[in-house]
């Protein structure tokens, strides 16, 4: 096995993670800012201005398995490059809410199709024993890029009424130098086989990773994979009834966390707990320290103690922190409490659901239809990625954080039930041979 090689092109696929985690929660910096400047109500805020590149994920996400398909994940993956480009030029210029949510819109549509494509191509050219910790390295760049965000944000929180623009305006450098290094990049090797027929092809790429005998071995398996009947299958078919209701609950309960509402409103959040401003954008860079550190620590533990373990974990995490956090907004604990609880959050996502989501959702289809089932995952994913934020600012308004965050603690003990009652491991196990046992 060329290790270097494997782990340079799961890296450089890998750093659309960070272009989604950077554009994510970019706009938390703005936030205020872009309240202020357009006199919006909070509800127009909330699910204009802060939401629509949510709506565009959502998007993104529905149609990204059509052309991770018909074009490859090769191409994809650079025109996602692009998608990133325009919207953070297009955000930094506006000048009225509609042209920056259209803008942002446009960088939601990249962060979409980028959950079908960027772990489709890492869990394709992956071997089992290692598939789990390659492909949670876009995670890890998607926590990478959330902690440059909120680093940037405070860097350039001061820089007058514009700092929003530079705050947005940013993440033009990072989205060039991905797209000149997807560039050199080999497509995936299953793709070729599965939706191009191309033998020679696919076994090019595999040589240029493992030795000639592996490789036409690997090619073999494959092949016998992709030669079943799948003309006219769909992932909506009985036989698929299992993996499409594990990627429902996957992406279901990784949202009713509460992580993205969070995310983008953490310094919002740390103001109402009674922090100052700028003591608020600190606390938000302390999160994206806990997220890296823990996200690197759950990709360590991945293929070592599984899929599940990691999701018992992370459950009790939620719980715990998700109770204590909802406890200091009811009591009114002042000062640091917050943020420490919120770290502990972050703690329990990092290692638990934000290491397994896209791993999981990645291996429990078939090849010819794992970019739809990647579609399916994140689409409900983005949905409620979409909803959730867009009604914080009302909801808080109205019914309080405390309330808001106890629900969020209640869904992880449905979460809890779901991984002991129904996910099965996928450890160290090929993509066929779970294709074989999961779709019966």
């Amino acid at each position: 096995m060329n290790s270097t090689k494997l782990l340079y092109w799961s890296i450089v696929v890998a750093l659309a993670g960070l272009l989604f985690g950077f554009d994510t929660v970019v706009i938390s910096g703005a936030d205020k800012q872009l309240q202020e400047l357009w006199q919006t109500t909070d509800l127009y805020h909330g699910m204009v201005v802060m939401s629509m590149a949510l709506w565009g994920t959502v998007l993104g996400a529905l149609l990204g398995s059509i052309p991770t398909n018909r074009l490859g994940r090769k191409k994809t993956l650079g025109a996602i490059g692009i998608l990133f480009l325009a919207s953070a030029a297009g955000t930094a210029l506006a000048n009225d809410p509609l042209v920056f949510s259209f803008f942002r819109f446009i960088g939601g549509l990249g962060i979409g199709i980028s959950t079908i494509a960027a772990p489709a191509f890492i869990s394709e050219i992956a071997p089992a024993k290692s598939r789990g910790k390659l492909v949670a390295m876009y995670q890890f760049n998607i926590v990478f890029g959330i902690l440059m965000a909120f680093s940037s944000n405070f860097l350039l929180r001061d820089l007058g009424p514009d700092a929003w623009r530079w705050m947005l305006g940013v993440q033009i450098i990072p989205s060039v130098i991905y797209v000149l290094l997807i560039s050199g990049i080999p497509e995936s090797p299953r793709w070729l086989l599965e939706y191009k027929n191309d033998r020679t092809g696919a076994l090019l790429v595999l040589e240029q990773l493992l030795p000639r005998e592996e490789a036409q071995a690997e090619l073999t398996t494959i092949e016998k994979e992709t030669s079943q009947p799948h003309s006219g299958e769909n992932i909506f078919m009985k036989k698929y009834r299992k993996p499409l209701l594990l990627a429902f609950f996957m992406a279901f309960f990784n949202q009713v966390s509460g992580i993205n509402a969070f995310l983008y409103y953490a310094p919002r959040i740390f103001e109402l707990a009674g922090l100052e401003k700028s003591a608020s954008f600190l606390s938000s860079i302390g999160i994206g320290l806990v997220n890296l550190l823990f996200t690197l620590l759950g990709i360590s533990l991945i293929d070592k103690f599984g899929r599940k373990t990691l999701l018992y974990a992370g459950s009790f995490g939620y719980i715990i922190s998700l109770g204590l956090v909802s406890c200091a907004f009811y009591y009114d604990w002042q000062g640091l409490w917050v943020p420490l609880f919120f770290f502990l959050f972050i703690a329990a996502h990092a290692i638990g659901q934000g290491a397994v989501i896209w791993v999981f959702i990645s291996e429990i289809f078939p090849n010819k239809l794992r970019a739809a089932g990647q579609s399916f995952g994140s689409t409900v994913h983005w949905v409620l990625a979409a909803l959730i934020p867009s009604f914080i600012p009302y909801l808080f308004q109205e019914i309080g954080a405390a309330t808001v965050f106890l629900f969020f603690c209640l869904m992880m003990v449905g979460q809890l039930i779901w991984v002991r009652v129904s996910m099965p491991e996928t450890k160290g196990r090929k993509l066929e041979e779970l294709a074989a046992e999961l779709h019966q």
